[in-house]
């Protein structure tokens, strides 16, 4: 299993609903989407974007969904209705991956809402590639606990402010967790690349050009090296180390 994408633009994404009862199949039916929170990712670095909402499902939350998100029919009675985001929502994920912890479980409520939509919307796998992080986790960590706090805990990712499930907080949480565990940096950026361009061609130096100055890292730089591999290795993954 490949554990890092190639995608150069990917959506982490969660979602917080009214309940979590399947009918039958992978399609969830029954309940509704309350909340999405997504962080925009490119090239593997955090951009600050991010799409938030909060969605009045137009049903009564459950409970038991209450106790896990803390959302209440109070606080989403004057938000919007989930056709009234979905267009502003669909622009943010197209053409990106979605990355989702469980995301079957994410995307088959948003394709049951993008269904709703008069005229009838698209499926989410028709505009965007969807990475499972959670697969990613249980390659990496097979027989283990994978889910978010645990994973948090693997890889010493503070997640204190995280006493309910949030689907824009947990969003940031996988965002760290997703880049940690698949390794961090993918790609050398060259120096004659302008901002935003691919490389991956030739580059010939010049024949006349002077030596080049080697630069040798300090103590400091190489002591924080090793803790980089060490968190590195607790995946399992490590290539630099024999």
């Amino acid at each position: 299993m490949n554990i890092v994408s190639k995608a150069s633009r990917q959506i982490i994404l969660d979602t917080e609903t009214t309940g979590m009862n399947q009918a039958s199949g992978p399609v969830y039916i029954g309940h509704r989407i309350i909340e999405i929170g997504c962080v925009e990712v490119i090239n593997r670095k955090l951009t600050g974007r991010h799409y938030h909402e909060y969605i009045n499902p137009g049903q009564l939350i459950d409970e038991e969904a209450i106790a896990v998100h803390g959302i209440t029919n109070e606080a989403v009675a004057n938000k919007p209705r989930f056709h009234e985001i979905a267009q502003s929502f669909i622009e943010f994920i197209d053409g990106a991956e979605i990355v989702a912890h469980n995301a079957p479980f994410d995307v088959s409520f948003m394709d049951h809402e993008f269904s709703m939509l008069q005229p009838s919307g698209p499926k989410t796998a028709d505009i965007c590639q969807i990475l499972d992080s959670l697969d990613i986790a249980k390659f990496l960590h097979p027989g283990q606990k994978n889910n978010l706090d645990a994973l948090c805990k693997r890889y010493g990712i503070d997640n204190s402010k995280r006493d309910l499930h949030g689907a824009l907080l947990d969003a940031e949480i996988l965002a760290d967790v997703y880049l940690v565990m698949t390794g961090g940096q993918t790609k050398l950026k060259l120096s004659n690349e302008e901002e935003g361009q691919e490389g991956g061609g030739i580059v010939r130096l010049d024949a006349n050009r002077g030596r080049l100055k080697v630069i040798s890292a300090s103590a400091d730089e190489l002591n924080k090296h090793e803790q980089r591999l060490d968190l590195i290795d607790k995946s399992g993954q490590c290539l630099w180390r024999g």
